[in-house]
C-alpha cells in the first residue's frame, strides 16, 4: 500500500512540476514586451532591456535561498507562493509608470518568484527517481524551455490582440494558474537519510555520501563545479543574449537572417536538455559535461575563425545553445552525484548563482574590453579551463585502486 502511494506521489510530483515549469520558462518571453515598455515610458530600449539581467539576478538569487524555503514551509506551499508572487509581480508590471518600477516589479520580483520555483520543484523531483535523475531533470527542465517557446505565441496573440497593460495581466493569469495547479500536484520527496551534523568530519559525509552545504563549500570539487557551470552560463547567456546583434554586426547578415537565430537556439537549447539529460543516465555526467563544453568550444571557435555567413553562424550559436541547455540539464543531477540527494536545492543553489553572474559577466567584459572578439577569446580560454577540471577532478572520498588495493593489504 505505502509503495502505491509513494509511486503515486512521484508520477503526480512529476507531472505537477512540468506544469510549474512551463509556465515559470515564460519569463524568457521578456524580450517581447521591450519595444512596448520603452514605447509607453518613453525610455530607450537598452534601458528596458536592462530589467531582464535584473531578473536573472534575482532568479539565480532565489534560486539559492530555496531549499530553505522548502524545508520550513513544504515544497506544494513554496510554489503556491512563488505562483502568486509571479502572477502579482505581472500584474504590477502592467501598471508601471516609470523605470524603477519596472526593474522592482519585472526586474526584482518576477525574477525572485521564478527562481524560488524553478530550481526547488527542478530538485525535489529529481530525488523522487534516484535511478533516473537525468531523465527526470530533462522532463523537468525541457518543460522550462518549452514554457519559452509556448509562451512567446501566447503573448506574441496578447500583445496583438489587446494593449499592453492587459497582455501583462491576462500573462500573469494564466502563468499563476498553472504553477499553482502544478504546486498542488506535488509532494515532498522522502529523504533518504539523516544529514549529518555540520560539525561531522568530511570523512565522515564523504563516506555517507551525504553532505550539508556547509560541509559541500569545503570541498574542492564545489568550487571547480562551480567554476564550470559559471563559463558555461557565461558562454550560453552572452551568446544567446546578443545572437542577433553579433549576426548583425559582427557576421553582417540582414536583420531577417540574423533574427532567425531565435528559432535556431530554441530548437538546439531544447535539444541539449533532452539529448544530454538522457545520456547522462547511460554514462558518466563528467563525461558529459566535458563533451558540452567541447561543443560549446566549437561553437565559439566558429564565431572567431569560420567564415562569416548563414550556415557558419547558426552553426555555432547552436552548439552554444546546445551546450547551454544540457549542461543545466545534467547539473542537479551531477551535485546530486557528488554531494548527495538530502541536501541537493541548497548546493544546487548556491552554485546556481553562477547563472545569475554569468548572465551579465560576459557583457561587462564586452563592455570593457571592446566588442565581441576579446569576450569570445575570455570564453574559449575558460572553456579550455573548464575542460581540463572536467578531466581532473574526483568525487569527495574518491580513492585511486591502487591506493584502496594498499589499504585493504595493509589491514
Amino acid at each position: 500500500m505505502k509503495t502505491s502511494q509513494s509511486n503515486q506521489k512521484k508520477w503526480f510530483t512529476l507531472v505537477g512540476t512540468v506544469m510549474a515549469q512551463f509556465a515559470l520558462g515564460s519569463v524568457y518571453t521578456w524580450s517581447l514586451f521591450n519595444s512596448p515598455i520603452a514605447e509607453k515610458l518613453d525610455e530607450p530600449i537598452s534601458q528596458v532591456a536592462f530589467s531582464f539581467g535584473i531578473l536573472s539576478l534575482a532568479l539565480a538569487f532565489a534560486s539559492s535561498i530555496s531549499g530553505k524555503l522548502q524545508d520550513r514551509f513544504g515544497v506544494r506551499k513554496v510554489t503556491i507562493g512563488a505562483g502568486l508572487l509571479l502572477g502579482a509581480s505581472l500584474l504590477l508590471s502592467a501598471h508601471a509608470t516609470n523605470l524603477a518600477m519596472i526593474y522592482i516589479c519585472a526586474g526584482l520580483l518576477v525574477g525572485f518568484a521564478d527562481g524560488t520555483g524553478y530550481l526547488m520543484t527542478l530538485s525535489n523531483c529529481v530525488k523522487f527517481f534516484p535511478k533516473n535523475k537525468g531523465l527526470a531533470s530533462a522532463c523537468a527542465i525541457g518543460a522550462y524551455g518549452l514554457g519559452s517557446l509556448g509562451f512567446k505565441y501566447i503573448n506574441m496573440y496578447l500583445l496583438n490582440h489587446f494593449n499592453l497593460e492587459q497582455a501583462f495581466q491576462y500573462w500573469g493569469i494564466i502563468a499563476m494558474v498553472i504553477v499553482i495547479i502544478g504546486g498542488l500536484l506535488m509532494a515532498d520527496a522522502p529523504k533518504k537519510m539523516i544529514t549529518s551534523n555540520v560539525s561531522t568530519p568530511l570523512k565522515e559525509a564523504a563516506m555517507a555520501g551525504e553532505f550539508t552545504l556547509a560541509e559541500t563549500i569545503k570541498t574542492s570539487q564545489f568550487w571547480m563545479l562551480a567554476t564550470i557551470f559559471l563559463t558555461i552560463c557565461m558562454s550560453g547567456l552572452y551568446v544567446i543574449g546578443v545572437a542577433k546583434d553579433i549576426g548583425e554586426n559582427y557576421i553582417h547578415l540582414s536583420v531577417a537572417s540574423a533574427a532567425s537565430s531565435v528559432a535556431v537556439i530554441a530548437v538546439a537549447n531544447l535539444g541539449g536538455r533532452l539529448v544530454l539529460g538522457v545520456l547522462s543516465d547511460k554514462i558518466d555526467r563528467m563525461k558529459v559535461i566535458g563533451l558540452a563544453i567541447l561543443i560549446a568550444f566549437i561553437g565559439v571557435a566558429a564565431l572567431v575563425f569560420g567564415a562569416p555567413n548563414n550556415t557558419t553562424f547558426y552553426f555555432s550559436v547552436a552548439c552554444i545553445a546546445f551546450s547551454f541547455g544540457g549542461t543545466i540539464t545534467v547539473y542537479p543531477s551531477l551535485i546530486s552525484d557528488f554531494f548527495g540527494l538530502d541536501n541537493l536545492t541548497k548546493n544546487y543553489g548556491v552554485i546556481y548563482l553562477g547563472f545569475g553572474i554569468g548572465s551579465i559577466a560576459g557583457s561587462i567584459v564586452a563592455s570593457i574590453f571592446g566588442g565581441f572578439i576579446p569576450t569570445f577569446y575570455m570564453i574559449m580560454t575558460l572553456l579550455v579551463i573548464s575542460l581540463l577540471l572536467t578531466l581532473i577532478i574526483k568525487k569527495p572520498g574518491y580513492q585511486a585502486p591502487e591506493i584502496a588495493n594498499l589499504q585493504v593489504a595493509m589491514q
